[in-house]
C-alpha cells in the first residue's frame, strides 16, 4: 500500500470512529432531514420552562458548516447566560478560545483532520467563547481525570463502546463505500456515506446509559451551574452541550420541575446530492 492510500485508509478509520461516537445520541435531539436534492444533519434546540425561567438545550456538533456556528453565535447573544461544555474550560483565555488549543479531549487532532477533509470547520475555532455571557459549566481537567480513573473510563473507550453496543440493524458506515468515497476526493460523497450514522441514535442510546463521568457526572455539574445562574437572577439560559448528553439532562430537568414546551431544528451539515433524481410525475 502506497503512502497516499495508507493515509486515506487512516482517515477513513478516523471518519468512521467519529461517526460511531456521534451516532450514539438520541433521535429526539439529532436527526437527518433528507429529500432528493440534499441531506441535512440537524440538531435540536429544545426549550423547557419553570417558574417564569427558561432553559434551552442546544445540541453541539464538533465539526459542521461554518454557517451553523455563525447562527449559534448570533443566537447566543439572546441569552442571559450560555452554559458550555469544555473539560478544563475553567482556564479558558480569550486568545486560546479562538485557536482551539483548549480542547482537552485528546481527539482534537482527529477532528481537525476530518474537518479539513470534509470541508467543514471546528466548533472550537468557530464559536465565540470570549462572549461575556458564556459560562463554563463542566468539570475541571483535574476533576475529570480523577473521576475517570476512579471509574476506569476513557474517552476513546467510550466512543468504541458506542459502536460495539450498536444494535445489528443500526446504520453504520460501510468501510468499502466510505473508502471509495474518500478516494473520489469528493467530500460531499463522504458526508452522504456517514450522515445517517450521525443522525440516528434512539436505539444506540443504551451505550450512554447509567452512571459515567462522560455523561452523568458532567450533566450534574452543568445543572448545578444552571441552578446557580437562576438563583443569581438569570431568566433565560442556553445549554450548549453535545446532543448525547440531552436524554439524561432532559430527564433531570423534568425531575426538577421543568416542562418541555417546544423544539426547533438547526442544520449543521447541508449536503447537496449529485444529479438528484427527478420526482415522479403524479
Amino acid at each position: 500500500m502506497d503512502h497516499a492510500m495508507a493515509r486515506r485508509t487512516r482517515l477513513a478509520s478516523a471518519v468512521a470512529l467519529i461517526a460511531l461516537s456521534v451516532a450514539a445520541q438520541a433521535e429526539n435531539f439529532i436527526r437527518v432531514d433528507e429529500d432528493d436534492k440534499a441531506a441535512r444533519l440537524q440538531t435540536a434546540v429544545t426549550r423547557y420552562e419553570r417558574d417564569g425561567a427558561s432553559v434551552e438545550l442546544l445540541g453541539a456538533v464538533h465539526i459542521a458548516d461554518k454557517a451553523y456556528y455563525g447562527k449559534l453565535n448570533e443566537r447566543f447573544k439572546g441569552y442571559d447566560a450560555v452554559l458550555f461544555e469544555m473539560i478544563g474550560g475553567e482556564n479558558l483565555e480569550q486568545k486560546a478560545a479562538a485557536d482551539g488549543n483548549q480542547d482537552l479531549s485528546g481527539l482534537h487532532k482527529i477532528y481537525d483532520m476530518v474537518a479539513k477533509f470534509l470541508n467543514l470547520t471546528g466548533q472550537l475555532q468557530s464559536v465565540d467563547y470570549t462572549a461575556p455571557n458564556l459560562v463554563h459549566a463542566d468539570l475541571t481537567l483535574e476533576e475529570f481525570s480523577r473521576m475517570q480513573e476512579e471509574r476506569g473510563e476513557s474517552l476513546l473507550g467510550f466512543a468504541l463502546k458506542a459502536g460495539k453496543d450498536a444494535p445489528e440493524n443500526a446504520k453504520q458506515p460501510d468501510p468499502t463505500k466510505l473508502l471509495a468515497a474518500m478516494l473520489s476526493g469528493k467530500s460531499d460523497l463522504v458526508k452522504l456515506e456517514i450522515v445517517h450514522t450521525l443522525g440516528q441514535g434512539d436505539d444506540q442510546i443504551a451505550a450512554f446509559a447509567g452512571e459515567s463521568v462522560i455523561i452523568s457526572d458532567r450533566n450534574r455539574r452543568c445543572l448545578e451551574v444552571m441552578e446557580r445562574e437562576l438563583a443569581a437572577g438569570k431568566r433565560k439560559l442556553g445549554v450548549f452541550y453535545g446532543a448525547a448528553h440531552f436524554p439524561d439532562m432532559e430527564k433531570r430537568l423534568l425531575e426538577m420541575g421543568f416542562k418541555r414546551v417546544r423544539q426547533e431544528w438547526l442544520t449543521a451539515w447541508d449536503i447537496p446530492k449529485e444529479n438528484p433524481e427527478p420526482k415522479p410525475e403524479s
